[in-house]
């Protein structure tokens, strides 16, 4: 599996699976746990969860999926923001590592800016990284200018990454955000690379263009949205996918190689910002 480098020298997957929406109704459950497991089985050791999602149900789905295999996967869990305080974030943590199954998270992030002080935030993730129940933390959904405030407060300088909405309808972190972290040398993590609701979806994998490239290399709108993500340099990507045949379609789109001239079509069909927009969030 292709990794991507954070700021602390270790790395993690550039391909991944994420569980938005997992863990929010008991029958889909055996399908959101074979799901991930056939794309740990395809080597895509990277899971993203939240304690948001289904309020724990989700990390309950991937603590099933990982049993007896802890160590293969690269674990990413959020923290919400009201309990983002010093103290607060212990408990979210050790919450989440029971639903989970586990001793330890590899990356936990902030999954938004809330009211807490960053200062805070920070303070409380530190502490866990020293009790190294969290091997790395960072944040998720924030912007340039916030993330030029969180690097200058205490333990700012080690935050590990930022999750962000990337895909091809909505480039607006390469105007300055995504130039920002790659001269800290800090990989972004694109969640939604399909778009972010259904009609967006539908949309997307619409598009002539996407539609024309993919059919050119034999594969689906949606694997090129992937793999067109997969082509910027230090993104790490997390589709998510519940049916057996996406998850496979995610795992080919890492061995998709685009030409620049696919490339310039697609910049073309989806432009790249001519100016600062507000970042994206699902």
């Amino acid at each position: 599996m292709r990794t991507v480098r954070l700021p602390s020298g270790r790395t993690m997957p550039a391909l991944g699976q994420g569980t938005w929406n997992m863990g929010e109704d008991r029958q889909a459950r055996g399908a959101e746990v074979a799901a991930l497991q056939l794309g740990l089985d395809l080597g895509m050791n990277l899971i993203d969860t939240a304690e948001m999602y289904g309020e724990g149900g989700a990390e309950e789905v991937v603590g099933a999926a990982i049993a007896g295999r802890r160590d293969a996967v690269f674990l990413v869990s959020k923290v919400y923001p009201h309990n983002a305080s010093r103290a607060g974030v212990r408990a979210a943590c050790e919450r989440s590592l029971r639903r989970l199954g586990t001793d330890r998270l590899d990356l936990y992030l902030l999954h938004w800016r809330g009211d807490m002080p960053l200062a805070e935030t920070l303070a409380g993730l530190l502490a866990l990284q020293l009790e190294g129940k969290i091997l790395e933390f960072g944040v998720s959904n924030f912007d340039r200018d916030d993330m030029l405030e969180a690097a200058g407060l205490p333990g700012g300088a080690a935050i590990a990454t930022n999750q962000v909405l990337y895909n091809l309808p909505k480039r607006g972190v390469e105007w300055d955000l995504l130039p920002w972290m790659h001269q800290q040398h800090m990989p972004l993590m694109a969640y939604s690379p399909l778009d972010s609701s259904p009609a967006e979806t539908s949309s997307l994998l619409r598009n002539a263009t996407l539609v024309s490239v993919a059919a050119r290399h034999g594969i689906t709108p949606g694997q090129l949205a992937v793999a067109w993500l997969l082509h910027r340099p230090n993104v790490a990507v997390i589709p998510k996918a519940v049916q057996l045949e996406h998850v496979e379609q995610n795992r080919a789109a890492l061995n998709v190689l685009l030409s620049g001239a696919d490339l310039s079509e697609l910049d073309a069909a989806f432009p790249p910002p001519r100016r600062a927009t507000p970042l994206a969030m699902r």
